[in-house]
Order: C-alpha cells, then sequence, then structure tokens
C-alpha cells in the first residue's frame, strides 16, 4: 500500500535490485531517469505511476514512476 504523502503518492529510498533494476518500495524507477539525476539511497518523493511496460520486470514490478524527484525539493 502506498504511503500517502502531500505532494506524492509514495516516498522511499531508492535501491538496485540483483537484476540491476533501480525501485523505491514495490515501484519499479525509470532507469535513465535515475542514473542522470539521483543515486543510491537518495529519499525521493514519487509523483506519477504507469504500469509497467517491461515484460522481464513487470512480475516483480506491476508499476513503474516516470516522475519523481527529491524529496527534499517537495516544498520548492
Amino acid at each position: 500500500m502506498p504511503k500517502e504523502t502531500k505532494k506524492g503518492l509514495y516516498q522511499g529510498i531508492i535501491e538496485k535490485d540483483e537484476n540491476g533494476n533501480y525501485f523505491c518500495g514495490p515501484y519499479l524507477l525509470d532507469y535513465k531517469l535515475v542514473n542522470a539525476s539521483f543515486k543510491l539511497g537518495d529519499k525521493i518523493s514519487i509523483k506519477t505511476l504507469i504500469a509497467n511496460p517491461s515484460n522481464k520486470s513487470a512480475e516483480q514490478y506491476p508499476q513503474k514512476s516516470l516522475k519523481f524527484y527529491l524529496a527534499s525539493e517537495e516544498n520548492k
């Protein structure tokens, strides 16, 4: 169940699984976005969720986030 926050749908820490997928809680994160702008351990707020379009990871992560930001930037 998502942890509701004022500005985002879910808040948590960026982690990486054994397959190289970035995730936050039960949600897959966009790989290119994490590589470009974030690092492991960053606390983020997820803004949007979509159905995971990847056949490789959809079973483990049914939902994917394309829009998320550092939790410390929530009030900006």
